[in-house]
């Protein structure tokens, strides 16, 4: 057996084009197929802390990691290792999720222990709960509940941490993964701080699930020889530190062979359940991957590489009773971005996913640049089923917050099907194939910037799912990276096109263009913005407008008053205007300023700027925010007042986010700082144009109109109901588009939605 293999990838061409197909794109003119091919729609989102014990701080840490579903697929089962607790939710309507409450590990064993994985077996729960006193010291238990009464009616002591627990097809065994982690901050003699090998060695314990549970027996699978030394197996096949392999994940085919991932060890071992002994150790190799992003530096550059990396697998799944497939979000050592299927019989990589994985993120505006210099979209989670006749892979993308669908219906030859968009840190990936749902549970919960752990359901059907809403085509042989579409603005002269342009989430600003034609919108062409030398420059571009006689303006906000500005590109996208806030009122502003730009010609033919700020300067009402005129003939700014609404919820404000001419008449958006469950205020608005200048003295207030509540458009994806509703435009063929700013994956879910109101008549009278 080979025991180190090295494969290159470059480049995955057709990507997009795949991708666009995936999702539903048609061109313009182009007739829709009788019937519509299946894929994934969202049906639900649950956030978890919903589900919590009465009296408990809503603000307190809940989150969803793996889950399992009761045989009628109507009772999901998922641990929540931050509270120390499993959760229930009914699914009997998957549209609406129901809560049925918890269950305290505290009230089975001590407030500490922590459950780790979760399985149903009949009516009953296997739940595998980690009670280690110390990394030296590692404990667990089994324990097994009835599911109606909730009552635990046997445990076993498993004698080590455990990860992972899987049940056999046939439901005559389960296996466990008994992992004894490494402490990362411990060094072996001669090593560094969390290298191997750090004793106690990990092993598989296997559970006989005959008669009744208290009669289950478990039967210990050692990976070591039988003194103590390295299994011949795991030397051969050059396992990093064979005598500590440190199981992580497990799966069990028809044939009850079990695969068990050693993530650590970059290792896969295979296990015969009947007897208890291993029958095969494979390294899982490495990988040269080209064509990604590797540095963390505001930019999504495709141009990096990492060569020769484990690939360190984490998640496990049977395609068949011959191939698996890993996700190999990486550890210590490696991470290839991606996902790979193995021969069980020789060991050998049949196909590994390559750049693709993070090609996808960069396709559908997830990339996540923070991750570019470690391990980029962290593919960790991974599940294999059958839905009416077609064989699926889920690859979770921990980092990116989506999960990737396959057809592997050819195991050597996956096709991709389409992304899901979940909330952050998608963990577990629950297929409940008889009712034709998916089930995501994700373990990020951050209620300071109220993006909330959750389970999230899709359902499987014929129509064009609501994600995604915008894809994006090649520029130069790579996906157009694309994120925080934060404005909109016509295109003249092309009734179908939008402008957006990206803000300080990125070190270098680009206008995008973005065809509407298609379903999925897709972003088609970057235009990097210089400053007056000619070079790329960083504007925090909050709003955007393209001149009917040509170049833009850009609304730039600042990190205080004074960086705010008005901008003038000329086509090219080079700065050729620059224009300050005055100076009284920049100094009353924090770093909420500019949020919106748009422009008219008054009646002298002459041109007009309008832009919001988007809180009340210090020295105005409360409530009471500028939207600013700016006469480009005179270089005169003159002010007007637009009072906001209230939500009332302690710590949230209201503001403006971006304006646009309709008529006689200025479009506003509206919005609070709330999102998911919590969000209330996201409005379109109209105010009437004034015709002139402001008169000097106190601010005149606009009377405002309300046009539409685009909160209901928001919770119609069934998704994170997003916080930054922040463009809007109407194209040329009078249609009205609002899209959501993604904050580039960071404090957010990434999730964009582009929405279509509707025409310009019937939106705004």
């Amino acid at each position: 057996m080979t025991v180190r293999r090295s494969f290159t990838f470059v480049a995955v061409a057709g990507v997009t084009a795949a991708t666009l197909a995936a999702a539903g794109t048609a061109s313009a003119g182009r007739q829709p197929s009788a019937q519509p091919p299946l894929a994934f729609d969202r049906v639900a989102t649950y956030p978890v802390f919903q589900n919590r014990p009465p009296g408990e701080d809503p603000t307190t840490e809940t989150v969803a990691e793996i889950s399992a579903v009761s045989p009628d697929g109507r009772t999901l089962v998922y641990t929540d290792a931050a509270a120390k607790r499993i959760g229930f939710l009914d699914l009997t309507r998957p549209d609406r999720p129901r809560g049925l409450g918890t269950l305290s590990l505290a009230q089975l064993g001590d407030a500490e222990d922590e459950p780790t994985s979760v399985a149903v077996v009949g009516r009953y729960v296997l739940v595998v709960v980690n009670t280690s006193a110390s990394y030296t010291d590692p404990s667990g238990r089994l324990d097994v509940i009835e599911l109606r009464t909730r009552e635990r009616v046997a445990s076993f002591d498993l004698d080590g941490q455990p990860d992972s627990i899987a049940v056999s097809p046939d439901q005559r065994y389960a296996a466990v993964a008994i992992e004894n982690e490494r402490d990362e901050d411990a060094a072996p003699p001669g090593g560094d701080e969390g290298d191997l090998p750090q004793q106690p060695a990990g092993f598989v314990q296997v559970v006989d699930l005959g008669g009744a549970p208290k009669q289950w027996q478990l039967r210990e699978v050692s990976l070591l020889a039988r003194d103590g030394a390295a299994l011949p197996a795991l030397l051969a096949a050059g396992i990093t530190e064979p005598t500590d392999p440190e199981p992580e994940y497990v799966s069990i085919n028809r044939r009850n062979q079990l695969v068990v991932t050693l993530q650590e060890n970059n290792g896969i071992v295979l296990v015969d359940l009947p007897t208890g002994r291993v029958t095969q150790a494979f390294s899982a190799g490495t990988a040269t991957v080209r064509g990604i992003d590797t540095v963390e530096d505001e930019r999504i550059d495709l141009s990096g590489s990492i060569v020769d990396v484990p690939r360190e697998p984490d998640a496990v799944s049977w395609l068949d009773d011959r191939y698996l497939a890993t996700a190999n979000e990486g550890d210590w050592r490696g991470g290839t971005r991606s996902w790979s299927i193995f021969d069980s019989r020789t060991g050998e990589v049949v196909w590994d996913a390559g750049n693709s994985v993070e090609r996808l993120a960069v396709t559908y505006g997830l990339h996540n640049d923070d991750r570019s210099g470690n391990k980029g979209t962290e593919p960790e989670g991974l599940a294999v089923a059958e839905y009416r006749g077609v064989r699926y892979a889920f690859v979770g993308s921990e980092r990116s917050n989506f999960v990737a669908v396959y057809d592997v219906s050819r195991p050597t030859r996956p096709v991709f099907k389409q992304v899901l968009a979940t909330t952050n840190g998608p963990e577990g990936l629950l297929p409940i194939p008889s009712r034709g749902l998916l089930a995501v549970s994700s373990e990020t919960d951050d209620a300071e910037v109220g993006v909330r752990a959750s389970v999230s359901l899709f359902e499987l059907g014929r129509g064009t799912p609501a994600f995604p809403s915008v894809v994006s085509a090649q520029q130069a042989g790579d996906p157009i990276g694309w994120g925080a579409l934060g404005a909109l603005s016509a295109v003249p002269g092309q009734p179908h096109q939008l402008y957006s342009v990206t803000d300080a989430a990125y070190a270098e600003t680009r206008i995008l263009t973005i065809d509407t034609r298609r379903t999925p919108a897709v972003v088609t062409r970057a235009l990097p913005v210089l400053d007056a030398a000619g070079q790329p420059t960083g504007y925090d571009a909050e709003g955007v407008f393209a001149r009917p006689q040509g170049g833009f303006w850009l609304a730039v906000e600042g990190a205080k008053g004074t960086d705010n500005k008005l901008v003038r590109l000329d086509d090219s996208g080079t700065t050729r205007q620059v224009v300050p806030l005055p100076t009284e009122v920049a100094a009353g502003l924090g770093k909420q300023g500019f949020e919106g730009v748009t422009a008219s010609t008054d009646r002298r033919g002459r041109e007009v700027v309008w832009a919001v700020l988007q809180r009340e300067v210090a020295t105005d009402p409360a409530g009471v925010v500028r939207i600013g005129r700016y006469d480009v003939t005179d270089g005169a700014w003159s002010w007007f007042g637009y009072r906001l609404e209230s939500t009332g919820v302690p710590g949230d404000w209201l503001g403006l986010s971006e304006v646009t001419v309709v008529g006689d008449r200025l479009a506003v958006i509206e919005r609070d700082k709330l999102n998911g469950p919590a969000a209330r205020i996201k409005r379109v608005y109209t105010v009437p144009m004034p015709a002139g200048p402001a008169t000097p003295g106190p601010l005149t207030v606009l009377p405002k109109t309300l046009a539409v509540d685009v909160l209901p458009a928001l919770r119609a994806t069934n998704g994170w109901t997003q916080e930054k509703l922040e463009g809007l435009a109407v194209t040329g063929d009078g249609q009205v588009f609002a899209v959501t700013d993604n904050d580039a994956v960071q404090d957010a879910t990434g999730e964009t939605v582009l929405l279509r109101l509707g025409g310009v008549r019937r939106v705004f009278g």
